[in-house]
Formats: structure tokens, sequence, C-alpha cells
């Protein structure tokens, strides 16, 4: 998403930490460079231009034109300024003292709206709440079945009146029908249409006045650049709206429309749309987002995923493995899976510090088809050959690689890195032990 406006932002942070000083001059210089990298990401202009202006008046104001050390202040100023433009803190939805919630899900076609309410309905299921799915796009074709499958997929039960024809109708019947149910969360999947046109816009005003919601949350696609901006403002002016959510976060997009949207519409984003599958929504911290943009990375981030991926005692349970040199092909196996649960690997290494700005080359250098292929060469093997390796000999390695559909080569390399990391394992347990004993005068963690 916003690979080109990292290396454009790293760029410039590199070219200002080997200066000593910077001139009101150079302060100039950095802030149109700056603002051209936002635009060039889809930012909206008026935004972009907002955004380096309140740099340049708060460099200004710390007289970093005089004296300044580049690296460390410019940085500091930017990234504090991007997290003010994405909303400056993390929110989430309002619920009600009184349930059912009531969250109307409002977008034109194509932004992903009925998916997301499936994700929305997934992620509250987590937190322990009884969400409803309702149905009333009743006008785009197999817009209700596709909201009964996806909801059915995350085990949420749907509302819906075949043959309805009055989508206001139906979503009141379907909060008669939760409190009846005992639901405390309905989520309310409305009409969409190609644009934002008035029809649109009248019909969603009429449903917000006759169901109350206590959150209306606008879904918007990244992938559409600054028309999602305009589109935004006009639901805001129009229907009134008190959060967004991003989809396609990973996708192509250039990742204007999320710097721009909290901007033009006041409204925070709440959360951002991640992959196809149905797990695949976060909650939006834009401190942490504005560290990725710059190339800090997400440590937060990933270790909330590993959590929510990883099961404790099965973590507690590799270490001891690990610690004991007792690590084998079966266990490499499910900690591979344990990653790809985590999400695309190019987001998972953008959130490593230093390696956000190569998060790309790195994932293309060890895709999700090669883990594929590690897994079926893996898969391919007997429970003796996944126990000890070292018994695979020249036709057992060429039965491993007709089974997985791979090389014979990539047999061998497997086995080869796998050898390399048991020996690395060792050797970092050994160090500890001797470590704990005194012979080293440091610990390794």
């Amino acid at each position: 998403m916003f690979e080109a406006l990292q290396g454009r932002l790293q760029t410039i942070i590199t070219q200002l930490t080997g200066r000593g000083v910077l001139s009101e001059a150079d302060v100039d210089v950095v802030l149109r460079e700056v603002r051209l990298a936002l635009l060039e990401a889809d930012v909206n202009f008026k935004v972009a231009k907002a955004f380096v202006d309140r740099i340049k008046a708060a460099a200004v104001g710390q007289q970093v034109t005089k004296h300044l050390a580049p690296g460390q202040q410019v940085v500091k100023l930017v990234h504090e300024e991007l997290v003010r433009l994405l909303g400056g803190t993390a929110r989430d939805l309002r619920f009600a003292d009184r349930p059912p919630t009531i969250i109307l899900l409002v977008g034109v076609h194509g932004a992903g709206k009925t998916t997301t309410a499936a994700k929305l309905a997934a992620r509250l299921k987590r937190r322990g709440r009884q969400p409803l799915l309702v149905a009333t796009d009743l006008r785009r074709p197999a817009a209700v079945t596709q909201l009964q499958v996806v909801g059915e997929q995350v085990g949420a039960p749907v509302f819906s009146q075949p043959g309805a024809t009055d989508p206001i109708a139906v979503a009141r019947a379907s909060l008669r029908d939760a409190e009846r149910a005992g639901h405390d969360v309905v989520l309310i999947d409305a009409a969409g249409r190609q644009h934002a046109d008035d029809e649109l816009m009248t019909e969603l005003r009429a449903m917000r006045e006759a169901v109350q919601p206590h959150n209306v949350v606008l879904v918007v696609d990244a992938m559409t650049g600054q028309d999602a901006t305009a589109m935004a403002g006009r639901f805001q002016a129009v229907v009134g709206i008190d959060g967004l959510i991003v989809t396609k976060l990973d996708g192509d997009a250039r990742g204007g429309a999320v710097l721009s949207v909290v901007e033009v519409t006041g409204r925070p984003v709440l959360f951002v749309g991640t992959g196809e599958k149905l797990d695949g929504l976060e909650p939006f911290h834009p401190d942490r987002m504005a560290s990725r943009i710059l190339g800090m990375g997400d440590v937060l981030t990933l270790i909330e995923k590993a959590e929510e991926t990883i099961d404790a005692e099965a973590a507690a349970e590799m270490e001891r493995k690990l610690r004991r040199a007792e690590f084998t092909l079966d266990d490499f196996r499910e900690q591979l899976r344990s990653v790809r649960k985590m999400g695309p690997l190019d987001s998972l290494i953008g959130m490593i510090p230093g390696l956000a700005g190569r998060a790309a080359g790195l994932a293309g250098a060890v895709d999700e088809r090669s883990l594929g292929r590690v897994e079926a060469i893996i898969n391919s093997m007997t429970p003796d050959e996944r126990a000890r390796p070292d018994i695979i000999d020249g036709s057992r390695r060429r039965r491993i690689a007709r089974g997985s559909g791979t090389s014979i080569q990539d047999v061998n390399r497997l086995l080869k890195q796998f050898e390399e990391a048991k020996k690395l394992i060792k050797r970092v347990g050994e160090f500890e032990r001797k470590g704990k004993r005194g012979k080293f005068p440091f610990r390794l963690q």
C-alpha cells in the first residue's frame, strides 16, 4: 500500500541525516519533496499543502532552521504530523449502555461493504458479542445471498425478509428480532450504488433517522484514491458518519485515501481491512501506521498478531524444544503454519523495524508460494523422516520431490537450511548455558 510513499520519505530522511545543520532554504526543499511524495501517493492536494504548512510552522517555532540534527528532529516533526493527519489516537465503536448496539454500514458498490460486515461480525464474536447481520441492500442482485454466505462462514445469523422492497421496514423488523433473540449488536448492511447519488443519500438519511444507529460507519475502498476522499466528504455532509473502515489496505493503491479521508471528514478510521480472509480486519492505530510509513516498523501490531494466532502453551513447548535442540521438521512445519496465519508475508516484514523499506524485496525472495512448497515437501515425508532427517538418502529425496511436486534441489535446499538452523539454535543454547556459569560477560535474550 504505502511502498512508494515509504520509499520517497525514507530517501528524504537519509539525505538529511548526513548534514550537520539545516538552513531555512534546506527546510523548504525538504518540505517540497515531502509534498511531492504525498501528491504522488494520491493524497488530496489541499491535504498535502496543509500537511507541509503545519510542519513548516512547527519547524520555525522550534528554531530547527538554525541548528538542527536533521535525521531526528525532521523525522519527529513528520511523524507527529502524520499521526495527527491519521486521526491522532486509536478509536473504537461506541457500544450502547442498553443493548442492542446498532451499527449502520454505508458505502458505494465495490468498496467491500458486505464482506466487511461479516469481518466485523467475526471480530465482535471473538470479543464475546452476539452480532446479528441484517440484509437491507435489496436492489443489488444477490446482495442478500452474499451476506448470508459470508455470515454462515463466520457463524453469525443473518436477518432478511424474502421479497421485501422497503429496506427501512426490514431494518426496523431486525431490531425487534434482535431483542427477542438476545443479540447485543445489530450490523445493518445498507444499500449501495455505483456512485453516491442523491437517491442513495436520501435513502441512507431516512434509514439513519428510522433506526437511530449508535454508529454510522462508512466503508471506503483504498484503491479508489482521491475519488474515495470526495465520496467520503459527501457521505459526511449529507448522511453523517461516525467513523470509517478502509478496505484493501494490502492492495497496490498508493495510500492517499487513508491519509486524506480523516482530514476531509473529521472522522476517525476505526478499522482497516487486509486480505480476503474473513478474519482480516484490524483496529487502526494512527501512531503505528505513521511509523510504518516512515519505515520504523510496527512491533506492537506484530506482537498482537502473534498472540492472536499462536497458542501460548504451544509456544512454551516450542521454546523448550529449541533450548534442548529437539526441534524437528514437524515443529518447523507448525511454526510455518503459524506465521502464514498471521497474514501476508510482505505485511509482516513491513512491521519489523529496519526492514519496512525492503518488505517487497524480502517478501519476493521468500514469497507465499515458496512457503507452500516448503510445507508440501515436509508433508511428503514420513513421520520417521520428519523426526530424523539424517535418514533421508538419495532414493528418499527423489520420492519426496515427486510427492511434493518439487525438485530434488528444492528438497536438498530445505534439508540444508534446516540443519543450519538446528546448529544455530544449538549454539545459542550453549552460549546461554555458559553465560549462566559466568564464562561469558553477557546473556543472549
